[in-house]
């Protein structure tokens, strides 16, 4: 997608689609380390898709992101939200939004660097939710 086009797509949006990236990648890490059982495949992927872990993962890394990721972060987490989290207070369910909107735009990017860096931010957040 084009960035003309990307930056028209609300942070709600970008969430949403990075709610999906990082659901079926945290999936694929559960499988891969051999968990086969239902019950066990979802209690293994909640650590990683809990607010509270996104959150942690976000605040942990944000000094490592760009300007612009940064600045991302920052909209999707100011942004006023009609919906609440059943499970999570007010001000961690932003920062776990603005953790997938992070995803949702590097997956919708579509170029060679987001690719490698949505990689990267997901491969760091199994990393610190793992530890």
């Amino acid at each position: 997608m084009e960035k003309s086009e990307l930056k028209k797509i609300n942070t709600t949006a970008l969430a949403y689609m990075g709610d999906a990236v990082y659901e079926q990648a945290v999936r694929e890490h559960i499988l891969k380390k051999g968990l086969y059982h239902a019950n066990n495949l979802h209690n293994s992927a909640v650590k990683y898709v809990k607010a509270q872990a996104q959150a942690v993962v976000i605040k942990t890394i944000f000094d490592e992101l760009t300007e612009a990721e940064q600045s991302l972060v920052k909209r999707a987490r100011n942004r006023k939200y009609t919906s609440r989290s059943r499970n999570a207070d007010p001000v961690t369910y932003k920062w776990a939004t603005a953790f997938e909107a992070l995803v949702g735009y590097l997956y919708l990017e579509e170029s060679s660097d987001s690719i490698e860096r949505l990689q990267w931010v997901i491969e760091r957040a199994i990393e610190i939710i793992g530890e």
